[in-house]
């Protein structure tokens, strides 16, 4: 990785730990939340992790990762641009970027083997190319 790549991850990392603990207006809903909403639907029981929308740079933080399941990591935006998604557990374990498009919503997804994810916490970074891209991003880990 890249030094201005860190300190990206470094600083969504402190964004979205300052999410988690209820610091800021970061949408970052449970998995156990309402069933609707967002570019994405709520993942259901196999999620980790439900950005339901935000729009610009942002992330999630999370603990509860099992190594003996896949991870998919899926992320959905709109607004033209696009949006470079980096997931990292001491290292970056995933990463992709999807499309904008304008007026409808452009879907990326990355599928972890077992084992990938190691067990506990992990943050999500995302990276978009203007202010007014709209996101909502999942992290499941389906049996």
């Amino acid at each position: 990785m890249t030094e201005e790549h860190m300190m990206r991850v470094r600083k969504t990392m402190a964004v979205a730990l300052l999410a988690a603990c209820g610091m800021t207006a970061v949408s970052v809903v449970p998995a156990a939340a309402a069933a609707t909403g967002g570019l994405l639907p709520h993942p259901g029981p196999d999620g980790l992790v439900w950005v339901e929308e935000m729009t610009g740079d942002g992330g999630a933080v999370s603990g509860g990762a099992w190594e003996g399941l896949p991870t998919v990591l899926t992320a959905a935006c709109e607004g033209g641009g696009s949006i470079d998604v980096t997931m990292a557990q001491q290292t970056q374990v995933a990463a992709f970027t999807v499309d904008c498009p304008v007026g409808d919503a452009g879907v990326g997804s990355v599928t972890m083997d077992p084992g990938v994810v190691k067990p506990g916490s992990f943050v999500v970074g995302v990276d978009a190319s203007s202010d007014g891209i709209r996101w909502s991003l999942t992290v499941t880990q389906p049996e």
